[in-house]
């Protein structure tokens, strides 16, 4: 009764990509300082075998403002992140998540007089 035995998966890979509980906090805390400010009031996320996407929105009507994709498939060649516009434009990619989210991270900046 204490044994849990996983499905097997095609050819090693897993079957559904996730976030980690480090990228889903810091993507978290980016919405979470983004809701605080005004600019998004909804978003989603979507687990796939490619891709794990969570997509924020300005209002649940609308398509996603931004969308922050996983690939892990990506990993050796342009990077495993991406930071996607509203119209399907990639707006950044990189290999580590903070330089992904500095784009969006930049509008939460002030000019202090």
């Amino acid at each position: 009764m204490g044994i849990v035995t996983p499905f097997p998966t095609p050819l090693g890979r897993p079957s559904q990509i996730g976030f980690e509980r480090v990228e889903l906090s810091r993507i978290l805390d980016l919405y979470g300082r983004m809701v605080a400010a005004g600019h998004w009031r909804d978003y989603a996320i979507e687990l796939g075998r490619d891709a794990a996407v969570f997509a924020a929105f300005r209002r649940a009507a609308e398509r996603p403002e931004f969308r922050i994709e996983k690939r892990p498939a990506l990993r050796g060649k342009q990077g495993m992140w991406a930071l996607v516009g509203e119209h399907g434009a990639v707006v950044k990619r990189g290999h580590d998540l903070p330089p992904v989210l500095a784009p969006v991270e930049r509008r939460l900046m002030k000019l202090v007089d």
